[in-house]
């Protein structure tokens, strides 16, 4: 896999750019969607794994643990959390009571629903104050954008798998 190096021609002050923009700009706008929608602060731990069971979705914790790159004692904590504060609901699975899978609660979707709407108004006025060429050049870099987080999950998690099969 190629790797830029500090100071070379090829983008990679832009790209160091980037990468000390990303987390702000996401905590910005989280920050700001959380007091637009008066909403509570839930743990980006918590809402990941709540994205991953959408309306209509269940999983078992394993799965979960699985799909998010996290161990199962770390799912069955979050997973603890969140039914405390009525965010999942676990329940059996078929009839067995050793399987159990979990759902997202209507009251954890309806804050998510809340959320992205809330985000998406706070981002559309953001990017109304920009000048019309930054505007068109941040929607067209958009596929790009969606490209770039696929490759970046896709080597995370071979570093992932990597490291499992390297400890004893």
């Amino acid at each position: 896999m190629a790797t830029v190096s500090a100071g070379s021609a090829d983008g990679s002050a832009e790209l160091s750019r980037l990468n000390l923009l990303v987390s702000p700009l996401r905590r910005a706008l989280l920050k700001g969607a959380r007091a637009a929608a008066e909403l509570p602060d839930i743990p980006d731990a918590q809402i990941e794994l709540l994205r991953a069971v959408p309306r209509g979705v269940q999983k078992s914790p394993g799965e979960l643990a699985t799909e998010l790159g996290l161990s199962r004692s770390t799912v069955s904590n979050l997973l603890k959390q969140l039914e405390h504060a009525g965010l999942v609901a676990r329940a059996s699975q078929d009839g067995d009571g050793r399987r159990v899978v979990v759902r997202a609660s209507e009251r954890a979707l309806d804050l998510l629903d809340r959320f992205d709407r809330a985000s998406g108004l706070l981002l559309g006025d953001a990017v109304a104050g920009l000048a019309a060429d930054e505007r068109a050049a941040l929607l067209a870099a958009v596929p790009a954008l969606e490209r770039l987080r696929g490759l970046v999950e896709a080597q995370s998690e071979a570093s992932r798998a990597s490291a499992a099969r390297t400890r004893p």
